[in-house]
């Protein structure tokens, strides 16, 4: 069977990881799930050293309920040892993948999803949203997520938080909703002063599909994406 047109390429054809716990890691995180996982976006530099993917990974959806679904990979290879390493991280939102991977020395132009990559942007507000996203995702550190996929307008809440301890309202709510019927999804962008009233926010669901965000953000207040926070405070 000839591999899928959305099949990853990880071009790592003759090298060989760089140590034994790189090659356990790799086949663990990656490459044991490779023939399920769908290349949303891709760049390989130029000099043929660095590689950096957006993967979607369907089997998240059997696992922990809520988990993330969205995997970002880079990949550096030593062209003279003929070795490779990776780094990796699970993210609710392709968003927040390409951050992670612009903040790695990708360039932004060069993992932009394709057109007919999952859902297209609704409105110019989830448009600008993304493009924050991507541009200045260092701002805030990802604390938890909720993926929803178990209905026809599937839903992502992400709950994030400040690095600038100065911030007014630290905390953040991204809530996500796909339209299946219209192939199109929202994301809208709600800003709390104290964890307590971010956290609610974050477990409801359905009100958060029907009321605005709380707060006028300034452009400069943009989600982040990586950095680990404090315990999920999911009570699904």
């Amino acid at each position: 069977m000839s591999p899928s047109k959305y099949a990853p390429d990880f071009r790592l054809v003759g090298y060989r990881a760089a140590s034994d716990a790189v090659e356990e890691r790799f086949y663990g995180r990656i490459a044991a799930d490779e023939d399920m996982l769908t290349a949303l976006a891709e760049h390989h530099s130029a000099d043929a050293r660095h590689s950096f993917h957006i993967l979607h990974d369907p089997t998240a959806t059997w696992g922990i309920p809520g988990e993330p679904q969205i995997i970002a990979l880079h990949i550096a290879r030593d062209l003279g040892e003929r070795t490779f390493t990776f780094e990796h991280a699970m993210l609710p939102l392709p968003a927040m993948a390409q951050s992670w991977l612009v903040s790695r020395g990708c360039p932004c132009e060069g993992i932009r999803l394709p057109p007919g990559m999952g859902t297209t942007p609704a409105d110019e507000m989830t448009t600008a949203l993304q493009d924050r996203l991507v541009s200045d995702g260092h701002a805030f550190a990802l604390i938890d997520s909720y993926s929803n996929d178990h209905t026809n307008q599937p839903q992502i809440t992400v709950l994030l938080r400040a690095l600038d301890e100065t911030d007014p309202h630290p905390f953040r709510v991204l809530v996500e909703q796909a339209d299946l019927a219209k192939y199109t999804h929202t994301l809208r962008e709600g800003g709390f002063p104290t964890y307590d009233a971010a956290v609610s926010y974050f477990n409801d669901p359905e009100g958060v599909r029907q009321k605005p965000p709380t707060t006028h953000l300034p452009q400069r207040a943009v989600p982040a994406p990586y950095a680990s926070g404090p315990a999920s405070p999911r009570r699904r």
